[in-house]
């Protein structure tokens, strides 16, 4: 076991992304994520749009590919399905985060389903990404059966796990759901899969309000966010805003310079939440 291990407990509540979340609430502001598969467009193509996405978000949610990616838009369906084509592996992601946590102030959050946690090995993949410098893991469709064991697991290794809230999720369920949760809950910004470009819920604010209240834990917003106008609306009262499939269309939209396009359009979401950070000032 390494020193990192045997020292988890002690790192357990000083992980990046808790430094990062307290330094963007200290600036008055809301964290901005930005995801990408790990492998698209290819693998090299896709460390190049991450190095350049990490100068502008405060933390890189690294998409893990999978074959049926059920809460998923045609978007990163797509994406998912040219990374495993193009020979994405696990390891790939490990590589990936060890690079983007020595080169990028970023927190780095790792965004899978279970069946390819599953079939590494959990364990094995805790203690990977952690030791590349991973901070947390979101997995939407654990099992409630492996749920117990991944979170002990996780918490050993020194990795938050955060939990996807259920539309609609009552009282209870949210406070129940703070207590198995660290770092930060996810809240869908949209009904439906990824990708939606939509108007959001005019009740959105009312909902992270009543979430945080009831979880005690931070708000990261995402599934549905697809301009810089609304992620600066959502930056008025969330803690993260997370935009994924708005910068794969830019990728896809300038094929010949993909990681450029991500890198602008990183910039471009990043003004949307200084905007937001102008609009709180105003109204104080």
């Amino acid at each position: 076991m390494s020193a990192r291990h045997q020292g988890a407990t002690a790192l357990w509540p000083a992980s990046r992304l808790d430094h990062t979340l307290a330094a963007c609430q200290a600036q008055d502001r809301a964290a901005l994520g930005l995801y990408l598969p790990v492998g698209y467009p290819t693998r090299s193509g896709s460390l190049d749009a991450l190095h350049l996405m990490g100068q502008a978000a405060d933390v890189l949610e690294i998409g893990i590919p999978h074959t049926d990616p059920a809460l998923d838009g045609p978007v990163i369906r797509q994406a998912a399905a040219q990374a495993l084509a193009g020979g994405f592996r696990m390891p790939d992601v490990f590589t990936a985060v060890a690079e983007l946590t020595a080169s990028t102030p970023a927190a780095l959050v790792a965004m899978s389903y279970w069946i390819p946690i599953q079939r590494y090995g959990p364990r094995a993949f805790l203690h990977a990404f952690s030791d590349a410098g991973g901070s947390a893991v979101l997995i939407p469709d654990l099992p409630q059966a492996a749920a117990d064991g991944w979170r002990q697991a996780a918490r050993a290794a020194g990795v938050h796990t955060i939990t996807l809230v259920p539309q609609g999720a009552s009282a209870a369920h949210l406070a129940a759901i703070g207590a198995a949760t660290s770092g930060m809950v996810y809240a869908p910004a949209a009904p439906g899969p990824t990708g939606g470009q939509g108007p959001l819920s005019p009740y959105l604010p009312h909902e992270v309000h009543r979430i945080r209240t009831a979880t005690g834990r931070p708000v990261a917003v995402g599934i549905g966010i697809s301009t810089p106008a609304q992620a600066a609306h959502v930056a008025c009262f969330a803690d993260l805003v997370v935009v994924g499939s708005a910068v794969i269309r830019r990728m896809q939209s300038q094929p010949t310079a993909p990681a450029t396009a991500a890198a602008t359009a990183a910039r471009d979401f990043a003004a949307g939440i200084r905007r937001a950070r102008r609009a709180r000032r105003t109204a104080a």
